[in-house]
């Protein structure tokens, strides 16, 4: 065997052994959930998701979360990834500048990305329609949940390929569940269907006084009732174990078939 050769295949069994380990290590984390619970309660009251923005712009999500979904985007290569709730717009231009990096490595072309809000607010409207990532997106205002929006959608959707998506929009069991009853259907095999803020439901009781959602009524509650019936998604709990502090916990929705 050669030197060459003999370096190959030790690194290769570096890196066999690398990820190996890593795989039992989250596979242990399963049982530390309750610390990244834990960390979520005591950071709310100073708004900790708030503190973080995205080339200049808000993003609002646990960094975690960010982390795990720029994994899921240079895997799955979308060319199309659709979001609920648009805030401040971070997501919209996270999830753009993720398409930008793929067409730049000539992993996908013309990569798309279109946000939905019932309420885009003029301030934010104007920002992002001003950022540099705006190219790549299209904003529809108006519910998300509305047969009209959706069939927008569903046009604007018709020529992407391989189609990611993100609920980050109304919280309550009800709308979220008409969501993935709706745009559950977009997602392409072995993507994913995103479900934010599943983490709710691991709450105390009355923790969401000004909001309608709460323990029992929230996003993770709607994925429970609507993987009851659609087998063709799968929870992928090895992005939650590995994250340990996420906003989503059974969030991560594999579509298998």
């Amino acid at each position: 065997m050669g030197i060459l050769q003999e370096l190959k295949e030790r690194q290769m069994n570096e890196l066999e052994k690398f990820l190996r380990e890593k795989k039992e290590n989250i596979k242990k984390q399963y049982l530390k959930r309750n610390l990244g619970y834990e960390f979520i309660k005591e950071t709310a009251d100073t708004k900790y998701t708030y503190n973080f923005s995205w080339l200049g712009r808000p993003i609002i999500q646990v960094p975690q979360d960010i982390v795990a979904i720029q994994e899921l985007i240079w895997k799955t290569k979308p060319d199309l990834i659709i979001e609920t709730g648009i805030a401040h717009g971070g997501s919209l231009i996270f999830s753009a500048s993720m398409l930008t990096l793929l067409e730049a490595c000539e992993e996908i072309q013309n990569g798309k990305v279109l946000g939905i809000d019932i309420d885009i607010r003029d301030h934010n409207k104007k920002l992002i329609q001003d950022h540099p990532m705006m190219k790549k997106i299209t904003m529809i205002e108006g519910s998300s949940v509305s047969k009209k929006i959706f069939e927008q959608v569903k046009n604007f959707a018709d020529e992407s390929k391989n189609i990611m998506v993100i609920l980050d929009s109304n919280h309550t069991h009800d709308h979220v569940l008409n969501e993935l009853e709706m745009y559950g259907s977009l997602v392409t095999k072995d993507n994913y269907c995103i479900v934010m803020d599943t983490v709710v439901e691991e709450m105390s009781k009355g923790s969401f006084l000004d909001r309608p959602w709460d323990v029992g009524n929230n996003p993770k509650t709607a994925i429970k009732t609507y993987l009851e019936s659609h087998s063709e998604f799968k929870i992928d709990e090895n992005i939650q174990n590995k994250l340990l502090i996420t906003s989503s916990p059974d969030g991560y929705l594999k579509k298998i078939k």
